[in-house]
């Protein structure tokens, strides 16, 4: 690719970071760029179907107006004229936002979500909205996986993932409450980023559980996600997980040098059964690589228990807000949704409350566990994606974690059958997410050599 080529850019390999500066320089524009991306789409979507909405005069009018505010002299934001898929359970005030679901087809939010506000403000550019699954469930969504269509992309935020790894869209917004971020971005072969809970406001994003939901994104480099991810984070008074603080610098934190080098340990994990013979052995050529630098230890007992508390408040929190939704008695809603709704109805509020205890329990555990670790290193999914038919996969490897609200960061390392990507998770201390990328640098660089 050369600078008069934009349209190329993704097929080039040029980062995000690199097109910034690119466009600083007046190389490319985003109009352009735009216009790129737009074309990748149109050739390839049919194949993946990742997006359930793409507007090309609106994305393009978005491009116009931040190369004219560049012309003019503005201040620029930090993802200036980056074209950004958003997932569909995020409300847009100019896109239809419809859940992944037919009951709420045309529905058009009034106003944007606060993660589309920072996107905005940083000067993105909204391409679209990705396909996710119903209601961010498990009902899949009709989204293929880009390194083979027999293959599922991972749910629920398969568009975004999807989109990401076909070179559609630079970056991509998801969320999770299980492992709806890590799996498809190991299924995907793309970096995945879940921040610590709390580091992104969830205004305006379908609420399916509370004390779970989490934001997340997916770019193609250690640097662009952690550059998303600071364009996102900051306090919003209405979602009251949101702490009034300062907020890790991801990208300050991904180019400082460690202080020392790190220490990572393995866990032998309850669910570790559950892992494919090529990911067992991947993964012990990947702790034989790193050597003296991990250590292994055993999984508490208790982290069984935390898993079951992870079942209980997540079905819990989402039957309640299926009833809120009003679908459950409608036609338009999947078996999948109505058969889970049967068993998640039955969970009792003292059961419920009994599982956030343990919840808050292991946030402090996980507190004390980081002062000697520096990150957890472990699979991002059991194995490479399923077969389409068969479902979305399992999000084992994302329960634990998730539940504690732990920044999670998957990286695609290792390969499986079929010559189909295993992401590879590292797992860091609850609002230091700038030291797990860090963390993530040192670790790529170190296997490099």
């Amino acid at each position: 690719m050369t600078a008069s080529q934009p349209d190329d850019a993704d097929r080039s390999g040029l980062t995000v970071c690199q097109c910034l500066e690119l466009m600083d320089q007046g190389s490319i524009d985003s109009e352009s760029l735009v216009k790129g991306y737009l074309k990748i789409i149109d050739e390839s979507d049919t194949r993946i179907r990742a997006w359930a909405k793409v507007d090309h005069d609106l994305a393009l009018d978005q491009a116009k107006n931040r190369d004219d505010l560049r012309k003019r002299g503005m201040p620029t934001g930090s993802l200036h004229g980056i074209p950004v898929g958003v997932k569909d359970i995020i409300d847009t005030s100019d896109l239809p936002t419809e859940l992944g679901s037919e009951f709420f087809q045309g529905r058009e939010p009034q106003s944007d979500a606060a993660v589309v506000e920072r996107l905005k403000e940083a000067g993105a550019v909204i391409m679209g909205k990705t396909r996710t699954t119903e209601l961010a469930y498990m009902h899949p969504s009709v989204t293929r996986n880009p390194w083979n269509t027999d293959y599922s992309p991972g749910g629920s935020s398969s568009g975004s993932a999807s989109a990401v790894a076909m070179g559609q869209v630079p970056l991509a917004l998801g969320s999770q409450t299980h492992g709806s971020v890590i799996r498809p971005a190991s299924h995907c072969g793309v970096y995945g980023f879940k921040p610590s809970r709390g580091m992104i406001s969830r205004r305006g994003v379908l609420q399916t559980s509370y004390h779970l939901d989490q934001m997340g994104g997916f770019a193609t480099s250690l640097e662009d996600l952690a550059l998303l991810t600071d364009s996102l984070t900051g306090f919003d008074a209405s979602d009251r997980m949101c702490p009034l603080r300062p907020r890790p610098d991801c990208l300050a934190g991904l180019k400082s040098e460690v202080p020392i080098e790190p220490t990572l340990l393995w866990f032998e994990l309850p669910y570790a059964s559950r892992y494919s013979k090529e990911l067992a052995d991947g993964c012990e050529e990947l702790i034989a690589e790193i050597g003296v630098h991990i250590e292994r230890i055993e999984a508490p007992l208790s982290f069984a228990g935390l898993i079951e508390s992870h079942r209980i408040i997540y079905g819990y929190e989402l039957y309640w807000s299926l009833l809120d939704l009003g679908i459950l008695e409608s036609s338009a809603a999947s078996n999948t949704l109505k058969e889970d709704a049967k068993t998640i109805g039955a969970i009792t509020e003292n059961q419920y409350n009994d599982a956030l205890e343990a919840m808050h329990a292991a946030d402090n555990w996980f507190v004390r566990f980081f002062y000697d670790y520096d990150a957890i290193l472990t699979p991002s999914a059991p194995d490479i994606a399923p077969r389409f038919e068969e479902g979305t996969g399992d999000p084992c490897c994302s329960t634990i974690w998730t539940l504690a609200g732990l920044p999670c960061l998957s990286m695609p390392l290792l390969v499986g059958r079929d010559d189909m990507p295993i992401g590879i998770q590292l797992v860091g201390a609850k609002e230091q997410d700038d030291r797990l990328f860090r963390t993530a640098r040192w670790l790529l660089e170190f296997l490099s050599k």
